[in-house]
């Protein structure tokens, strides 16, 4: 798989490059040149979870890797379900939440880790990553303990659910969590700035876990196909519309690949809360980013998308192709609540994210269509943001899962910085 740049064509790298930290030098993202084309989709269908995410995987980095690493990534990575649950309105659940941070973001993290390896650095490397929420917690997890590789995360101070918080500054050793003073977009614009000073990339092996590294969203490619199958399993053939909840819009991406690789998907759905730059472009025509608005859903909270910029170049800039497969739309607060509630009376528990995906999957699926939307997280990380509409409801609290109860007594270690690029530079140095 070639990638080129979403700026230049003239920036060019391998896979495993891009993994490894390469950037285009011209600025933007790495994305495939061109998507292959898979003709036996439906024969990949009927092939088991990890069968079938180390065929495709073969067959887009299998000239990088072994065929014999490819699989050992796979069994490495992606060793926990990703289920389908049929909720009583007769749309679909796809639970990306029974990983080790109970949240999707683990399978695109696991699955950097285990590339990374297998790829020898000549020097020190540095996995350097902002999150909004769940990303941060997925990727000290995957790396945590792994020699030779330190773990820097930045984080908007205030802005992250506690668990969240938690689950990335109570683990030590290798990784260092980074309060700052500012939003995931400040965070996300510090991490850029440090990854285009080439000399400090080769001081530190600098490497983003972010979405903006393709590894990242190629294994996300892999649960869209495992959507379909099970669909197919219960015997619904129909071709599906899938609601993406979105703030950076890499998992949004990751399914517009999977469509171009050949996997048969009607429609996207894609779902913001209040920081809904997308679905007004895709109304008015008008791109415009702005300052990000703290919502509940609080990992969605990005009024800049960087992965924004790869679907473009998929769709070649044409907004109406972009309309012809994508719908979307953006669920207040309070409707995010009140869906909470509803889906709590479905007998379903979700986090607030995918009571946004739920909620505008409802409101732009058609007579007739089945709807899928993704559960990016367990609900009891969010436990402060729901317990309170459901209580009203009369519910009782979100239990917790053993991975996060034994968090609540280890202590929290975070470096708190303002938002400056020299101060994130002088913690990289020490």
């Amino acid at each position: 798989m070639k990638l080129v740049g979403t700026r230049s064509i003239e920036d060019r790298s391998s896979f495993l490059a891009a993994a490894a930290g390469s950037t285009p030098e011209h600025g933007g993202l790495f994305v495939p040149e061109r998507w292959p084309r898979f003709e036996d989709a439906d024969a990949l269908l009927a092939l088991p979870w990890v069968e079938r995410c180390a065929r495709i995987l073969e067959r887009l980095i299998g000239d990088e890797l072994a065929l014999a690493d490819v699989r050992a990534v796979v069994g490495e990575a992606l060793d926990f379900p990703a289920p389908l649950a049929p909720l009583a309105d007769g749309t679909f659940a796809l639970e990306l939440f029974h990983g080790p941070t109970l949240a999707f973001k683990d399978f695109g993290a696991r699955f950097l880790a285990a590339v990374l390896e297998r790829v020898p650095a000549r020097g020190p490397r540095t996995i350097l990553t902002a999150t909004s929420g769940d990303t941060g917690a997925a990727v000290a997890s995957a790396f945590w303990k792994r020699r030779g590789v330190r773990v820097v995360v930045l984080y908007p101070a205030g802005r992250i659910a506690p668990l969240q918080e938690r689950q990335l500054a109570c683990l030590g050793e290798n990784v260092t969590a980074v309060a700052v003073a500012g939003t995931f977009d400040d965070c996300q614009a510090l991490v850029k700035r440090c990854f285009a000073d080439r000399a400090l990339v080769a001081r530190h092996g600098l490497a983003s876990a972010n979405s903006i590294n393709l590894a990242r969203v190629l294994a996300q490619v892999l649960y869209y196909w495992e959507a379909v199958a099970a669909l197919r399993a219960r015997g619904v053939s129909a071709t599906p519309v899938v609601a993406v909840p979105s703030g950076n819009f890499g998992n949004l991406c990751a399914g517009l690949y999977a469509r171009e690789q050949g996997l048969p998907v009607r429609a996207f759905v894609a779902a913001t809360n209040a920081n809904d730059v997308v679905p007004r472009f895709l109304d008015t025509g008008r791109y415009e980013p702005r300052a990000t608005v703290p919502t509940l859903s609080n990992a969605m909270d990005v009024g800049a998308p960087s992965n924004w910029e790869r679907i473009e170049r998929l769709f070649g800039g044409d907004r109406e192709r972009m309309r012809s497969v994508l719908r979307s739309g953006s669920a207040t607060d309070e409707q995010t609540e009140d869906e909470l509630v509803r889906m709590a009376r479905l007998d379903y528990r979700a986090c607030p994210h995918t009571a946004v995906a739920h909620r505008v999957l409802r409101e732009r699926l058609a007579p007739g269509e089945t709807g899928v939307f993704l559960a990016t997280a367990h609900a009891a990380k969010f436990g402060d943001a729901i317990d309170g509409p459901l209580a009203r409801a009369g519910f009782a609290p979100t239990p917790l899962p053993v991975a996060l109860a034994r968090l609540l007594g280890r202590r929290i270690e975070r470096v708190e910085l303002a938002n400056d690029l020299d101060a994130l530079v002088a913690v990289l140095d020490r």
